[in-house]
């Protein structure tokens, strides 16, 4: 069903249509009750969203708009070309007044509304109507939009106004405008009266008008600064309204965070006596420091703000540009306030984390002593010691520290380094450490003597050298060079986490919190990336990369982890599963006796607090069932792993159920099992909701957690199995369970099928829906392991049958006929073609009015249908070949009757392909048996192989 606004946008579209007289000139639209109907039920959308100009606005054009509003007025009966400046609105009925309202708050709207910035939406492939339609919608919102512009100034004198009413208005409601309607009588009865309607309170009416006069003052100020004041007034009076009467009293709303940056931006741009509410905010302080030169306060304010971090970076960078811009028209006083707000800018931007800016690199290329004591006061004001986290800390340590490294100047580095701040957050050993760098580095150049002429003059900083460094980091799989770049990174700096320089590398949570609980950075970083970069070779299948990532990692962590020692090892297992089955897998060759035992030994594995991977379990079952260890699964698991471990569990059943498919049918209770185990997973929780009409509805959540684990991890697993009785097994129990189903109306065959239960005691708990997609997504899966099985391939026709896909289920059951008879050569298996499919293919048939097809498929049913024969070849506007199949038929009735029928309808050619058929001396009734099956025989071939060509 279309939202309600889109009633609307139909309703008034209908409505709207211009007629066409008998002289083919096109009319306006007629005033008759289908129009005025329409138009109504229009009107009762918008009072039933209670007229809700947010809502309104945000899905209806503005012509639609505009046509909606000028409705309302004609049914409140505003009479038509009167201004609405002129009318008294504390003599209208109350539904009259509040109509006049929602009409001219809406037209200051969308003034307001069009002076934004509008962005242009990305055109589709041109279509002529629809542009033509979009250019006259644009056309028609310019019109609208020139009007009301012009009527503007009587449309706030109107909104004015009603600031001057001290009394409750009504709007109309679905119950009223039935009243209009039904009885026009009743307009000076009770849908004029106080009491009808919906009412909206005095205050209700005055905040709503002031926030709308308040926008388009707002507006208006661009133009005429001193209109900011009226803005100013009416966007605080809103304020004072919400704070008074709670915004959740309120029909209409108002976007509270809009009005906020309304008072905020009328509180910069005007002048106020009240010094309180001037300095309220940073922003209004800036701006007043900058307006009045007064750049000592804006240091400080930065200074403050580097604490308190309230400032947007954004903001910060556009008042240090301003400042530039100034200092380059040749106030040269500014070049010390710039490096200071330059400093506070850049300490902020160490302790968030951000990279810090070429301004002041450039800045501090020529470093003195009082640049070094602001830069330290700066620092100094800018961290709370006691307070602070060990990360800051550690952020504000390494800028000092390498603050120190990039000056040559051995006086200024002491200076630094003799600081109380830089004792406090370095250590005595990195201290020391660090003067003995900076005594043992060689003389370099004085660059502060060179000016500074261009960006390319700044020379290449520490940091340049880190992002080469990461970016050798991220393209290695050499465990080696990985190891060496992390050591040279660490030697540079060590307050960044290397783990994250790429988004790519991802390691599993539970391997993730072991991980980075390594104390020390550089074999955190190391065993992190090692263990990332292996699992994405598995995942791409570079499986030589990730044997040696991941051995690298395993010497690593054995030094001093037990426990990431045992993770690498389970991960290592399923990475030599991965490289067999990819393989020497492929050719069928069966894995190494110790991969076997490694998989049994991780299924056993009774370390505690080990972090492990579900999909570990999961492909080491599969890998077992693929391989037939059958009696393993069936026998050996210890009982507490197949009650902790569901696909240890569902794999046992299965290789139990297909350890016993030989067997008699008394022995199959584990297929029993199995059965009750995927019926619960398939399962569903019901819920019962009552809606708003008051009826009961059932809610089903389709992952129900009722079974072993959800069903799109039965389908996960099921597809990395590959051993076809595994296959075989669990898709004819999927096949059962949808045959289960009581309206179900096409059975599907499937093989081994009987050995399933034929009945489920709650058969509403289960989602069939869920069970026929899984059925389709198993064949389909089945049939790329081997697209050779006639009885997957039968199952696909049947699936395919069962949805009216026949010309698709005739390719399938005639190819699961190829595929067993050696292309027809060969008779094909009884058991393939049973009955069952020979009527299904002779429905496909039929369905696709290919009728002789089908006469000639009634002959191979075990009882020849000739009923179904003869219905057929009476119909005479068949689709497939008709005479030149005759040569396939071999059964006299039908070629005696095909001749009787031409000769009826005066088809003389026909009938002489039928008597030349029925007349080879090889179908002769008196032929020995023998001579008559291979008659049968060679035509049934010659006609498969017809069919062959024409559906495959």
């Amino acid at each position: 069903d279309p939202p309600p606004v889109q009633l609307i946008v139909q309703f008034l579209e209908q409505a709207s249509k211009p007629s066409v007289n008998e002289q083919n000139q096109v009319q306006p639209p007629p005033d008759n009750k289908r129009n005025r109907i329409l138009k109504l039920l229009a009107l009762k959308v918008a009072a039933h969203l209670k007229w809700d100009l947010d809502v309104l606005e945000k899905s209806l054009s503005v012509p639609v708009l505009n046509m909606l509003l000028n409705e309302l007025l004609c049914i409140s009966k505003v009479p038509p070309g009167t201004k609405h400046v002129d009318v008294d609105l504390s003599s209208l009925p109350p539904t009259t007044a509040m109509a006049i309202l929602l009409y001219n708050r809406w037209a200051i709207r969308t003034i307001v509304q069009s002076s934004f910035p509008v962005k242009q939406v990305k055109p589709g492939p041109p279509q002529l109507n629809v542009m033509n339609q979009m250019q006259q919608e644009k056309e028609l919102t310019e019109n609208i939009l020139k009007v009301l512009k012009e009527q503007a100034a009587d449309s706030i004198l109107v909104l004015e106004g009603a600031l001057k009413l001290n009394k409750d208005l009504y709007v109309h409601t679905i119950r009223t405008l039935d009243l209009l309607a039904m009885e026009p009588g009743m307009v000076n009865g009770e849908t004029e009266s106080s009491t009808a309607g919906l009412k909206i309170s005095a205050e209700e009416i005055q905040c709503q008008v002031c926030y709308d006069l308040g926008a388009i003052y707002f507006q208006q100020g661009s133009t005429n600064a001193a209109v900011h004041e009226n803005a100013k007034e009416k966007f605080f009076k809103t304020k004072e309204l919400i704070a008074k009467n709670g915004s959740s009293s309120l029909h209409f709303t108002i976007d509270e965070e809009r009005l906020a940056g309304y008072c905020q931006a009328c509180g910069v741009l005007t002048s106020s006596s009240d010094d309180a509410s001037q300095q309220a905010t940073p922003y209004s302080q800036i701006h007043s420091c900058m307006k009045s030169g007064n750049y000592q306060d804006l240091v400080k304010i930065f200074l403050e703000d580097n604490l308190t971090l309230s400032l947007p970076v954004q903001f910060r960078q556009s008042v240090l540009r301003e400042l530039f811009q100034k200092a380059q028209q040749g106030n040269d006083a500014l070049d010390e306030v710039c490096f200071k707000v330059c400093v506070c800018n850049t300490v902020c931007d160490v302790l968030q984390g951000r990279t810090i800016d070429i301004q002041f690199c450039q800045l501090f290329l020529k470093p003195s002593k009082e640049k070094i004591d602001f830069l330290l006061e700066v620092c100094s004001r800018s961290i709370n010691l006691e307070n602070a986290s060990e990360v800051l800390k550690r952020k504000m340590a390494a800028f000092l520290k390498n603050l120190c490294l990039g000056l040559e100047d051995l006086q200024l580095v002491f200076m630094i380094s003799s600081h109380e701040l830089f004792i406090k957050l370095l250590k005595d050993d990195e201290r020391k450490l660090l003067i003995d760098q900076m005594r043992k580095r060689s003389p370099r150049i004085n660059l502060c003597t060179k000016p500074v002429t261009s960006f390319y003059d700044i020379p290449a900083s520490a940091s340049v050298n880190i992002g080469q460094l990461e970016h050798q980091l991220i393209l290695s799989v050499d465990p080696w060079r990985i190891r060496q770049i992390l050591i040279e990174l660490h030697g540079m700096t060590s307050e960044r986490q290397f783990w994250m320089v790429s988004n790519k590398w991802e390691v599993p949570n539970v391997y993730g919190n072991v991980i980075l609980g390594i104390k020390d950075n550089l074999t955190r970083d190391l065993v992190y990336i090692l263990m990332a970069k292996g699992l994405h070779c598995c995942a791409i299948k570079d499986f030589v990369h990730a044997k040696q990532l991941f051995a690298a990692c395993l010497e690593l962590v054995t030094e001093f982890s037990p426990k990431l020692r045992q993770v690498m090892l389970n991960e290592m297992l399923l990475l030599d599963i991965y490289t067999h089955e990819a393989g020497a897998g492929v050719s069928g060759e069966r894995p190494p006796s110790d991969l076997i035992s490694r998989v049994r030994g991780y299924l056993e594995m009774r370390v505690p607090d080990i972090p492990l991977r579900q999909v570990i379990a999961e492909e080491c079952v599969a890998f077992l069932l693929n391989w037939r260890e059958n009696e393993y699964l069936t026998m050996q698991v210890p009982l507490p792993l197949v009650q902790t471990n569901p696909y240890v569990k569902l794999g046992q059943l299965l290789a139990a159920t297909c350890k016993e498919l030989p067997g008699p049918k008394e022995s199959r209770r584990t297929a029993k099992d199995l059965w009750e185990v995927v019926v619960q997973i398939c399962s569903v929780s019901n819920q019962h909701k009552r809606g708003n009409d008051g009826r009961v509805s059932l809610i089903k959540h389709r992952e129900s957690t009722l079974g072993i684990m959800y069903r799109s991890e039965l389908l996960s697993f099921i597809k990395k199995l590959r051993e076809p009785l595994v296959l075989t097994t669990i898709l004819s129990l999927f096949v059962k369970l949808h045959n289960v189903r009581e309206d179900i109306v096409n059975d599907i065959a499937a093989e081994h099928i009987s050995i399933w239960p034929s009945s489920i005691p709650n058969l509403q708990s289960v989602d069939f829906e869920a069970v026929a997609v899984t059925v389709k997504e198993l064949v389909s899966y089945a049939l790329t392991i081997n697209a050779n099985n006639h009885f997957w391939l039968i199952i696909q026709a049947d699936i395919y049958f069962a949805t009216n896909q026949y010309s698709a289920a005739l390719h399938y059951y005639l190819q699961a006929g190829a595929v067993c008879s050696d292309f027809f050569n060969k008779m094909v298996p009884p058991d393939v073609y049973t009955d069952q499919v020979i009527k299904r293919m002779i429905k496909c048939c039929s369905l696709l009015n290919c009728h002789t097809q089908v006469a000639i498929l009634c002959q191979f049913l075990r009882e020849v249908d000739y009923k179904t024969a003869f219905k057929a070849l009476q119909e005479q506007n068949s689709h497939d070949a008709m005479d030149s199949y005759y040569e396939y038929i071999w059964d006299v009735t039908i070629l005696e009757y095909l001749t009787y029928l031409h000769h009826k309808r005066g088809e003389t050619d026909k009938r002489q392909i039928a008597i030349k058929a029925i007349g080879q001396t090889e179908l002769n009734a008196s032929n020995p048996e023998e001579v008559l099956q291979l008659a049968a025989q060679r035509r049934k071939k010659k006609f498969l192989q017809a069919m062959a060509k024409l559906y495959f």
